[in-house]
């Protein structure tokens, strides 16, 4: 059969820019083995399936990268709301909220256009802050290539982060050490070996253009490097906020990934924190349509 597939650069106004995805707006028929299979074929870090509602909402989406399953991801919600909207599948192209019933919970996506009409689409996290395991800086600094001393532990040690789905965030002494992270597959399999996530995102506080700069690496995934990761971002944003000592405040943060894959990306974090609670977490771009056509799939 043939299916239609929507390819578009999410995290960026600018093609081949941020972070390619392929979206199938109508997946119905395809096997678990066939939607691995697509997801494969396409080889992008995250591919989006998109199949009617089951429980009344906008559509349920499955998510798969080269190699796996994965129950949420940022870049896939903004970018399927995207191509959604772009391509009049939502009907008329207007302010409004959807949203995607996934295996990590519903996801809630606004969409916009923007000044000189780029299309916004922000999600909010399916799940709360989840603060998990701790892992030694050594393990971490091994794992990226990088020495103990590059890794700051000022605020929080290297450590899981979880809005939907989970991974392991360091921060960076600084723009440098970021710059020559490579990953250490050796290393990544220990910590994976101690069952945590081998999905690496490093970060530091730039204070220039952009308020943070990121980087993730997830090889054992089947991503060596991911030019915009909005899930991550998304955690990362609740934990800073959660981190930070004022009990209260409305948080944002432009954030940049990508650059060092010459695919710059700029995400747009916002986080709600109320009574010493991080009470939501989103995350936003624009995105382009890059191309679509029809994909054969036996």
């Amino acid at each position: 059969m043939r299916y239609r597939y929507l390819h578009c650069d999410v995290f960026t106004d600018t093609v081949f820019g941020g972070n390619p995805l392929a979206v199938l707006p109508d997946a119905r028929g395809l096997s678990d083995r066939r939607l691995q299979q697509v997801a494969r074929e396409f080889n992008f870090s995250e591919t989006a399936f998109v199949l009617p509602a089951e429980a009344g909402h906008t559509r349920r989406v499955r998510i798969f990268t080269p190699s796996v399953e994965v129950p949420f991801a940022g870049h896939p919600n903004v970018g399927t709301a995207f191509a959604l909207a772009a391509t009049g599948e939502l009907g008329p192209l207007e302010a409004q909220t959807i949203a995607f019933e996934e295996k990590a919970g519903l996801v809630p996506i606004r969409i916009e256009r923007r000044e000189g009409g780029a299309i916004f689409c922000e999600l909010s996290a399916p799940q709360a802050l989840q603060l998990g395991t701790e892992v030694p800086a050594a393990e971490v600094a091994a794992a990226v290539s990088l020495t103990v001393g590059d890794i700051r532990t000022a605020v929080h040690a290297p450590r899981v982060f979880s809005v939907g789905l989970p991974f392991l965030f360091a921060e960076l002494a600084d723009a440098g050490a970021l710059a020559r992270a490579r990953s250490n597959p050796a290393a990544l399999d220990a910590i994976a070996a101690r069952g945590v996530t081998p999905d690496i995102h490093l970060y530091v506080r730039s204070g220039d253009a952009f308020d943070v700069r990121a980087r993730m690496f997830a090889p054992l995934d089947g991503v060596p490097e991911d030019p915009a990761t909005g899930s991550a971002n998304a955690a990362l944003a609740a934990a800073m906020a959660a981190f930070d000592a004022r009990p209260d405040g409305d948080y944002r943060w432009r954030i940049s990934q990508g650059a060092e894959m010459g695919r710059p990306s700029l995400l747009e974090a916002r986080v709600e924190k109320r009574g010493g609670a991080v009470v939501s977490a989103k995350i936003g771009g624009t995105s382009v349509l890059v191309a679509e056509g029809w994909i054969e799939v036996p």
